[in-house]
């Protein structure tokens, strides 16, 4: 059998491959100077004595019994979130793709789109002029249908801030959910139907098993959006909440407890973490898209 020749580009196809380079260079600048460098100062701060020597001393320092409550609070806050987050998220995305009506396929489409990068102060204040004690929700309960939501519920509290975060927990789910959905075929329904398989069978043996890592990567990713959140759980409830972003914050500009060393040695700890999720992710998502070719 002749062995196939190899293909030597062309003086052009060189050229254009070097040009197509060339256009990424400002993103890689943008990578280097504002992702690789931070990352890097921010290890090697961690991991540096007053004296410049190479000590793991900030981290053993950082792990208080207050820290390590904060990091249970974080993993049951963004735990919870990102469970609810998956399957309400799904159910909508499913919905979404249901529809027969265009307009709203694509409206609500991009309203999740919109409020998946809502977020922060504005969110938090928002919650807080509908939910907060004297909300336009509260009033609206309290006057017209007899129910009061305080002091039984406070939106300032654990469980405020986990329906602060499922506003934006749920599109995201919607916006990854949606392609999975697609490439599920209906010819599969179909087959699973005339080999007598019921619509509760065909979900559970074969949608359910090609949907799972797209299922599984949304968790992850929800998991890591919910964990790094900062300026939400802040505005919201200030160091009412116990969590591992405020710790960071307390660490890094607080009166009592300022520690910069151990800051960074927090930070990366939850860089870690949070490499981990968006590996789970990337793994998850990868297998995911061999059902949608």
């Amino acid at each position: 059998m002749a062995m196939a020749e190899k293909v030597i580009p062309t003086r052009k196809q060189q050229y254009q491959s070097w040009v197509a380079w060339l256009g990424l260079l400002p993103f890689f600048a943008f990578a280097i100077a504002f992702e690789i460098i931070p990352i890097i100062r921010l290890v090697r701060s961690s991991i540096t004595g007053a004296q410049g020597e190479i000590t793991l001393e900030p981290y053993v320092r950082v792990m208080t019994p207050w820290v390590v409550q904060a990091f249970k609070n974080s993993f049951r806050l963004s735990g919870l979130t990102a469970f609810l987050g998956m399957i309400t998220g799904t159910l909508v995305a499913y919905a979404i793709i249901r529809t027969r009506n265009k307009v709203m396929r694509e409206s609500v489409t991009a309203l999740a789109d919109v409020t998946t990068n809502f977020g922060g102060a504005p969110l938090a204040f928002a919650f807080i002029i509908t939910l907060g004690s004297t909300g336009i929700i509260t009033l609206v309960l309290k006057e017209f249908f007899g129910i009061s939501l305080y002091p039984n519920f406070r939106i300032y509290s654990i469980s405020g801030l986990t329906i602060a975060y499922l506003y934006f927990q749920i599109p995201l789910m919607v916006l990854i959910m949606i392609p999975s959905l697609l490439g599920l075929k209906r010819e599969w329904q179909e087959a699973a139907s005339n080999l007598g398989a019921s619509n509760l069978e065909y979900w559970w043996r074969i949608a359910l098993p090609i949907l799972a890592p797209a299922l599984i990567g949304g968790f992850i990713l929800l998991f890591a959006n919910s964990f790094g959140a900062y300026a939400t759980a802040w505005t919201l409830t200030g160091p009412e909440i116990n969590l591992v972003p405020i710790q960071i914050a307390a660490l890094i500009r607080g009166e009592v407890q300022l520690d910069p060393a151990a800051a960074d040695a927090l930070a990366s700890i939850s860089l870690m973490l949070m490499a981990m999720c968006v590996a789970g992710y990337q793994l998850a998502i990868r297998r995911a898209r061999r059902f949608q070719k």
